[in-house]
Formats: structure tokens, sequence, C-alpha cells
């Protein structure tokens, strides 16, 4: 199977990445190596990747649509795992704008490509902080909870974009809530790794 991942150099998606490799899919795999964290980290987590014949990597901001279409054109990606995000609770607040950018414009880009080339399944990364204020345990999913940053509503905002869409096109979405991963490569600014 031919399968995009969004992301690819973050600590979710290169895994992924790796893991869908050794089970012999072909990952086309893109990132922008933004640098919220070190670069360094990602470019050789990029690098093992590489030494696998079916990945490839294509160095993208998700942000040009002309660029996401060309890459989807180019080769016929069956399914799509958006992992590509602006990080960072904190930092949302400081510039919003480039959490609306990249989080909600990269990500329609992605479905209206998916759209136009025929792919039937996006899995996106959400994210625990959607949860917001929630004060009884254990959460109800289907609650709609007040979001306590601009990270969080951009997230919740792309749930609501994916359950749209999934109405109105052919696609079926799966959206994962994250909480706090952790591992080798891991990120460098996860409380879990201070």
């Amino acid at each position: 199977m031919k399968i995009l991942i969004t992301g690819v150099a973050g600590f979710i998606g290169s895994n992924l990445a790796n893991h869908l490799l050794t089970k012999n899919h072909q990952v086309i795999g893109l990132d922008n190596f933004d640098n919220y964290y070190s670069i360094a980290y990602k470019k050789k987590r990029v690098k093992n990747l590489k030494k696998f014949k079916k990945f490839k990597f294509v160095f993208i901001n998700l942000k040009d649509r002309k660029k996401v279409f060309k890459v989807f054109s180019k080769y016929k990606i069956q399914l799509v795992i958006n992992l590509a995000a602006q990080a960072g609770v904190r930092n949302s607040f400081l510039d919003p704008k480039k959490y609306i950018d990249c989080n909600i414009s990269s990500f329609l880009n992605i479905i209206f490509a998916s759209k136009k080339y025929n792919v039937k399944k996006i899995i996106y990364a959400s994210s625990s902080s959607v949860y917001g204020d929630a004060k009884k345990f254990p959460l109800n999913e289907k609650i709609n909870f007040k979001q306590k940053n601009i990270y969080a509503v951009t997230k919740k905002l792309n749930e609501q974009i994916a359950e749209t869409y999934s109405i109105i096109s052919k696609i079926n979405f799966i959206g994962l809530r994250f909480f706090t991963i952790y591992g080798i490569w891991g990120r460098p600014d996860m409380l879990i790794l201070k």
C-alpha cells in the first residue's frame, strides 16, 4: 500500500513510518523540519528511514496547496496519515496565526488533495488537549469541552472539519487523540524527558 505520512520527521511519524516500512508498505514521508525543537533530531529520524528502499522523503510546507497536490498526483496515495502540526500549548498563545495556518490550513490542503485524488481514508492526529476543562473522569469523547488554548482549538476544529468532510465526501476519517507520548527519540521538550 502507498501511504503518505505528514510529520514523518516527528516522533510518532518516524516510528510509524519505520513500522510500516518493515511490513513492506511504501511510505511517502512529508515534513518541513519545523524548528519548534531540534532539527537535528528530525534529520536523524529521516536519515534512519532512508535506509528503506520503499521510503521517499519530500521536504514540503503543507500550507503550499500546489505542492501538496503535486505530491498526491505524483505518488498515487492510497492512505493518508496526517501527523503534521504546529506543536506546543504554551507557544500557541504567542503566535496563534502560525497555529491556525499550520494546523487548520494545512489539514484542509490534505483533505482537498485527498478528495481530488480519490484517497478514501485519512487518519489524523488530534490531541488530549481538546478535553480542556474536563473535571469528570473517565472522559466521554462525545461531550463538547471548552478548550483552554489556541493549540487545542485548532485540534478540535480539525475534528469538526473531518466530521463535516466525512459527510460531504467519500473520505473516511479516523481521529486519534494522543495524550503524552514518550520513548526513544522522543520530543526533548516533553516533561517526561526533562
